[in-house]
């Protein structure tokens, strides 16, 4: 075996030791907001067409959008391609809103503050961040 072949097998396992947790999709809140907005419909129009477009967003987000965790970071992915990498060494804090019905996650990072709505599995979400990035 050459070195290039060992420095190659080396690197593959390396790779392949790093656990990536990807978040199953929920469409727990989408359909919630699209079944909300049917009676609201003969209520007031215009409400309920905001919340139909919020819901159908939040359907395409559900449909697009996939949270991974990894040893260091955790990845936002559309379609198979990352979009943003958040290592957990620039974390600050982080908490999930209303836990009987989780609905948004926050987290925040040095610089910067972020809101995502729970469109992913939250138990696994709830695991991951206190496995990967535990409460200080």
């Amino acid at each position: 075996m050459s070195y290039m072949d060992t420095m190659t097998t080396e690197i593959e396992q390396s790779a392949s030791q790093q656990e990536i947790v990807e978040l199953a999709p929920n469409y727990r809140i989408p359909i919630f907001l699209l079944i909300s907005a049917i009676p609201l419909f003969l209520v007031n129009i215009i409400v309920a067409a905001v919340i139909s477009i919020l819901g159908l967003f939040l359907t395409v987000q559900t449909i697009l959008i996939r949270l991974q965790f990894s040893e260091t970071a955790l990845g936002v992915y559309r379609s198979g391609n990352i979009i943003r990498s958040f290592p957990y060494s620039e974390w600050t804090n982080w908490r999930i809103f209303w836990q009987p019905v989780p609905i948004l996650f926050y987290f925040r990072e040095v610089n910067s503050i972020h809101f995502l709505p729970i469109i992913f599995d939250a138990k696994t979400l709830v695991d991951c961040l206190e496995k990967y990035c535990p409460q200080k």
